[in-house]
């Protein structure tokens, strides 16, 4: 089993793209496997749009993959979708990591966009089938409730062949979802027992249907601060703010101490099959970001 850690973010943290571009260079020149960019559609805060933002990425690097934390189909149109992964995929000569989901139904983004979560799990997997399709055939043409398309194609195709689709959620029909149309599973914010119970329901639902998800395409998120001295592996400060079953959340998915406690959480989840990790910076500025990169690189990426 092969450990990958790429940083993820979603609020844009750089105050000037000078420093952004800096900081790309620490995670190109050093052991980070991959950038993955939140997704968000109404926000006050800062948050590019996720594909704008990775195809910055793609030309400002050469070596690091670059994913999406994950789409929302239900914002998205399935043909400029597949189009956009197609071409990203492309410019960035097949680094493409795609992760979609269906969304909570409780958002507001739903009704502020004119938008019902009705039925999004159905319009999810015939978009799904849309844009794996137009991925790797001539001419499209599928008929659903919700979508359309006659003899539909895009051209370029991705590099990658298939393009790994990355499917979130750990609900029954994600679960489905993902061992019908996904090539890897990236768990939302669970603690490394209940992503693993997923793994294996995923492993399971792919046996009867007759498909494979590849074992090292299961992935999870740690949010993390690096503190020397510290071995503690959650910090209790951590949405102070919140409700109790929301800090208790967090403190299943963070690492607050040193790089012993990180080692120690990866080891809780790549003993239950997931091996591919999104490191998200608990950092309150661009330099406190760059130290927390740097730290995650040299003292916890190079170890392992």
């Amino acid at each position: 089993m092969s450990v990958r850690i790429g940083i993820g973010f979603g609020r844009f943290p750089f105050e000037s793209m000078k420093t952004f571009r800096s900081w790309l260079d620490t995670c190109e020149d050093g052991g980070i496997d991959s950038l993955w960019q939140s997704d968000r559609i109404l926000c006050r805060e800062p948050y590019h749009e996720t594909l704008t933002l990775l195809s910055v990425v793609a030309g400002a690097t050469e070596r690091l993959k670059i994913g999406m934390n994950a789409v929302v189909l239900g914002f998205r149109d399935p043909v400029n979708f597949a189009r956009q992964c197609a071409s990203l995929d492309v410019l960035s000569e097949g680094r493409l990591l795609p992760v979609v989901g269906v969304g909570r139904g409780t958002s507001p983004d739903w009704h502020r966009t004119g938008r019902s979560p009705k039925g999004r799990g159905v319009a999810a997997n015939e978009a799904l089938e849309i844009i794996t399709r137009l991925w790797t055939e001539e001419s499209v043409t599928f008929e659903g409730k919700y979508h359309q398309v006659r003899e539909a194609t895009i051209n370029p195709r991705p590099v990658q062949t298939p393009l790994p689709l990355w499917i979130g959620g750990s609900s029954q029909a994600a679960v489905r979802r993902t061992a019908r149309f996904g090539a890897g599973w990236l768990a939302p914010l669970e603690s490394p027992e209940e992503a693993g119970k997923t793994v294996q329901a995923i492993k399971d639902e792919a046996k009867r249907q007759g498909t494979i998800v590849p074992n090292d395409h299961y992935g999870a998120s740690i949010l993390f601060r690096l503190e020397a001295g510290k071995s503690k592996g959650q910090g209790t400060a951590l949405g102070a703010d919140q409700p109790k079953e929301v800090r208790d959340r967090l403190a299943k998915v963070t690492v607050v101490g040193d790089a012993e406690a990180f080692h120690a959480r990866v080891a809780e989840y790549t003993s239950r099959g997931i091996d591919k990790f999104i490191a998200i910076p608990l950092a309150e500025s661009e330099s406190d970001l760059v130290s927390q990169t740097e730290l995650l690189d040299k003292e916890v990426i190079a170890a392992l």
